[in-house]
C-alpha cells in the first residue's frame, strides 16, 4: 500500500477540474527548506500543487517557525523566515505563469506588548514590501493527545500583555492570525472583542479536534463549536479561513485509508463546518486557505480545491468570487 501522504497516494485519486479558470488566492500555505514532520516542501513542491489545474494567481504564506536566526535574541529569531520567504517570493515572481507568493505572515511574540514594534519593523524591512503581519498561535492541550504541537502553556489571549502586542499591530496596520483548538474559541471571542482595532484572522475553524481524548465526541464538538463561531462572527474585525480541516487532529480518518478522498466524499464530511462558518461571518469575511503542506497529509490538492468549489456551488458568483480572492486580497493587501 502506498504510503498515506506520498505523492503516489495522493496520486491514486484524480480529477476533472471543476471551474478552471475560476480566479483564487490561497492565503495559507508553508514552506520548509529543511525537513519538518510535513516533509521538504520548498517553491518547486507549492508549485507541483498550484499547477496542478486550478487557477491559483497568488499564495500568502503563513509562519511556521522555518528558517529562524538561531543565533539571534529569541525575540528576533522569526526575521530569518521573513528574510527566506521574501527570497523565495522574489523568484516565484519571476515565471507571470505559475503563483506568485505575494504576502507575508510571520511570527512575533504578542507577549512583548507595545515592545513587538522592533520586531515588527526588523519585518518590514526584511519583508520586500511583502510583510503583512503576523501569527501567534495559541493551541493549548493538556490531554496528551497532540503532543507533537499542543502547548501545555496556558493559552496567552487573555493576557494583558498579549491582547496590548495584538492591539498595537492594528495599530500599526498589519493583520493579526492565529490557530487553535476548538475549546479556546471563547478565549479567542475575548481577544477579539478586546482589540476591536486589530484585523484579526481565524485559521482552520478553531480546529474541531477529533482524536485521542476527542476521539467519538464529533456531535457534541460541533454542537460547541457552532455555537462558538457563531459568538466570534459577532466581531466585525475576525475574518475566517475555511480550511485545514483535512489536518488528522479532526479525526476524519483519511490519513490512514488505502486512498485519499475523492472531492465528493470532502465535501459531503465536512459541508457542514463550512456552511455554517460562512452563514455566521457572510462570504465577504471568509477566505478558502489550502493549509499546504500540513493537509497534504489526507488529500491532494487540484481534489481539495474541486470539493471547496463544491461546497458553495449554489453560492453567488459575486459571493464566490469573494471567498475564493477578494476576501484575501482585501485583508492581506494584495
Amino acid at each position: 500500500m502506498a504510503t498515506p501522504g506520498s505523492s503516489e497516494w495522493l496520486d491514486l485519486v484524480q480529477e476533472d477540474i471543476i471551474e478552471p479558470d475560476r480566479r483564487i488566492i490561497d492565503p495559507h500555505h508553508h514552506l520548509w527548506e529543511s525537513v519538518s514532520m510535513w516533509g521538504r516542501y520548498v517553491l518547486e513542491d507549492l508549485w507541483n500543487d498550484t499547477q496542478s489545474g486550478h487557477n491559483i494567481e497568488k499564495t500568502v504564506f503563513i509562519d511556521c517557525r522555518s528558517n529562524y536566526r538561531m543565533d539571534a535574541p529569541e525575540h528576533m529569531r522569526p526575521i530569518g523566515e521573513t528574510e527566506f520567504v521574501a527570497s523565495v517570493a522574489a523568484e516565484s515572481a519571476k515565471d507571470d505563469e505559475k503563483a506568485t507568493i505575494a504576502a507575508i505572515v510571520s511570527h512575533a511574540n504578542m507577549t512583548l506588548g507595545d515592545s513587538v514594534e522592533e520586531v515588527l519593523s526588523a519585518h518590514e524591512e526584511a519583508g520586500n514590501g511583502l510583510f503583512r503581519g503576523i501569527r501567534h498561535a495559541g493551541p493549548h492541550d493538556t490531554t496528551g493527545t497532540l503532543t507533537n504541537r499542543g502547548s501545555r502553556q496556558p493559552c496567552p489571549y487573555t493576557r494583558a500583555d498579549f491582547q496590548a502586542g495584538v492591539r498595537r499591530l492594528g495599530q500599526l496596520g498589519y493583520t493579526y492570525d492565529t490557530w487553535h483548538f476548538y475549546h479556546q474559541n471563547q478565549e479567542y471571542f475575548e481577544l477579539a472583542k478586546a482589540v476591536p482595532e486589530t484585523t484579526m484572522i481565524l485559521d482552520h475553524f478553531g480546529t474541531p479536534l477529533g482524536v485521542g481524548a476527542y476521539a467519538g465526541r464529533q456531535e457534541e464538538i460541533f454542537e460547541q463549536w457552532k455555537a462558538d463561531i457563531a459568538d466570534i462572527a459577532q466581531c466585525p474585525n475576525v475574518h475566517a479561513k475555511l480550511g485545514g480541516m483535512a489536518m488528522p487532529d479532526n479525526g476524519f480518518g483519511w490519513d490512514k485509508n488505502p486512498t485519499p478522498p475523492t472531492s465528493d466524499e470532502f465535501a459531503e464530511a465536512q459541508r457542514r463546518y463550512y456552511l455554517h462558518t460562512i452563514e455566521c461571518f457572510g462570504p465577504h469575511r471568509c477566505m478558502f486557505e489550502s493549509n499546504f503542506p500540513v493537509d497534504r497529509l489526507s488529500i491532494s490538492y487540484h481534489v481539495l480545491w474541486n470539493g471547496l468549489k463544491k461546497i458553495v456551488n449554489d453560492f453567488t458568483e459575486e459571493e464566490k468570487d469573494q471567498m475564493f480572492y477578494g476576501t484575501a486580497a482585501r485583508v492581506y493587501r494584495i
